[in-house]
């Protein structure tokens, strides 16, 4: 059913709230604002009462999809639950009111988990240090790239070329770009990890570095991950990680034990910070200790005073790449994340990756009956099915079917990615989703399967049942084309 607009439900006199002027002192706007600033007409609001615009915006909330409706099966995303905690904590009076241009020795708690949240995130990941300001993954992208550029100009050298793994997420190349590098893809071997062979071939003087995730976008651990380190490292060039599948590594693996020498954290998905909807992100870099002159200012210090532990900002640093955000990057996602790492602990973190991975591998064997399974291993966080027997046995794609899902009240998982998988359907339950939520989503991909099998015209009809049914695909994709002349 269509929503109407909270203006369609004004009516003259209906309102929810009474202002008494006996209470408070009223002056002419004139004496608050200057005349320039004055409307000349009454704002046109809307007259609506309290309980119709609840009500409004409990139907529209209703009618969008969230992670507290139902799970996200996003692979490469990590859409887990948030726990509410973390909004209780980031309302608290001395986050939530402090002003960015506020003087530093006002904000000492703010600076003081800025600084605790850093130290954390470098144990978590065996970096030397971390900067806080990126504002997103491929903000940290971004943000790492041209540090691994600046650390190669204090060599001397000006090397030109990033190699990317040919699985690697689409924000990979698309920094190295706008950083100014030429890119490379390096090839996946026939069991889904990087091509030593391939590599080597491609490593030469010219490389500034590697480009990696690990685990991978199929969901596979790089298991030659010392070689590669090695490999890249005799070249003289650095290893990059894109963190975004972290939350398979938390307590296990650490990238820099590995060899990495930058990494990205997405602390709006392995941190549990929301991100539905576009935002907001945050994209932390942790560095090895050969590339800490180089990162942002200003960067979180901490002193021993008389009075104890004082905490300021120092942007003295004559080899940093200089600022990559306005202020301090997005602070309300940094105490987010810092609730969720407090309240966890290390043995705790060590949990969710073990139940993450648990989870997509028991979501996996649920599967692979009726999808096919490109590389048919055991994975960690995240997997990748295929749906070429659908599509060629019964003209199903895998689009079809990520619409069909909508209608059984899930949000459809990645498609089309990694473009190394024919029909990818990418696919990462996390480690918040119960059994029965698991099988709920497995019950439904198994009746989409059977459907495409028996009237595969139900699948490509889909959705059905959502406010917004299925568009015409064609006329968009003409649009589009339009658009983009």
């Amino acid at each position: 059913m269509k929503e109407k607009l909270i203006f369609d439900f004004s009516a003259s006199g209906r309102k929810g709230y009474s202002l008494s002027g006996r209470d408070l002192p009223m002056q002419p706007a004139e004496k608050l604002l200057p005349a320039k600033f004055l409307r000349r007409q009454p704002a046109a609001l809307p007259e609506v009462p309290e309980s119709e615009v609840v009500r409004h915006f409990i139907r529209l909330s209703n009618l969008n999809y969230h992670v507290d409706k139902n799970m996200y099966p996003l692979g490469s995303c990590t859409m887990k639950y948030n726990p509410k905690i973390n909004d209780y904590t980031c309302d608290l009076p001395g986050f939530s009111a402090l002003h960015p241009l506020q003087p530093e020795e006002t904000a000492g708690g703010a600076l003081q988990l800025m600084h605790e949240l850093s130290s954390m995130l470098a144990e978590i990941a065996g970096m030397a240090a971390v900067t806080l300001q990126p504002a997103a993954g491929a903000h940290g992208e971004l943000t790492g790239i041209l540090l691994i550029k600046k650390y190669h100009e204090s060599k001397g050298s000006k090397r030109s070329t990033l190699l990317v793994v040919d699985s690697a997420h689409g924000t990979n190349p698309a920094s190295a770009a706008i950083a100014g590098y030429r890119t490379v893809s390096v090839k996946s071997n026939a069991i889904g990890r990087t091509d030593l062979d391939d590599l080597r071939s491609k490593l030469d003087g010219d490389v500034a570095a590697l480009m990696l995730t690990n685990p991978n976008t199929i969901g596979l651990f790089e298991k030659e991950i010392v070689e590669i380190s090695r490999m890249v490292h005799e070249n003289g060039s650095l290893l990059y990680m894109d963190g975004a599948n972290m939350n398979a590594l938390l307590g296990i693996a650490r990238p820099g034990d590995m060899g990495f020498d930058v990494v990205h954290y997405n602390l709006h998905k392995t941190f549990s910070a929301p991100h539905g909807g576009g935002g907001p992100g945050s994209g932390p870099v942790g560095v090895s200790e050969a590339l800490v002159p180089f990162l942002p200012v200003p960067v979180v210090e901490k002193t021993e005073g008389p009075d104890g532990p004082r905490y300021r900002l120092v942007s003295d640093r004559p080899g940093s790449i200089g600022r990559m955000m306005n202020f301090y990057g997005n602070f309300s996602v940094l105490v987010r994340a810092y609730t969720y790492i407090r309240m966890l602990g290390p043995d705790g973190l060590r949990r969710v990756s073990e139940n993450a991975i648990i989870n997509a591998n028991y979501l996996l064997s649920r599967l692979t009956s009726s999808y096919d399974l490109p590389f048919p291993k055991q994975v960690l966080h995240e997997f990748c099915l295929s749906g070429d027997r659908q599509k060629k046995s019964h003209g199903v794609k895998t689009l079809d079917i990520a619409k069909r899902l909508l209608d059984y009240g899930f949000h459809a998982p990645t498609i089309y990615f990694p473009l190394i998988v024919s029909e990818a359907l990418m696919i990462e339950p996390t480690e918040t989703e119960s059994r029965e939520t698991l099988d709920l989503f497995a019950d439904a991909m198994l009746k989409i399967a059977e459907e495409a099998e028996q009237s595969p015209e139900t699948v490509t009809g889909a959705p059905v049942n959502t406010p917004v049914t299925r568009l015409d695909e064609a006329m968009a994709s003409r649009q589009l084309n339009i658009c983009c002349m």
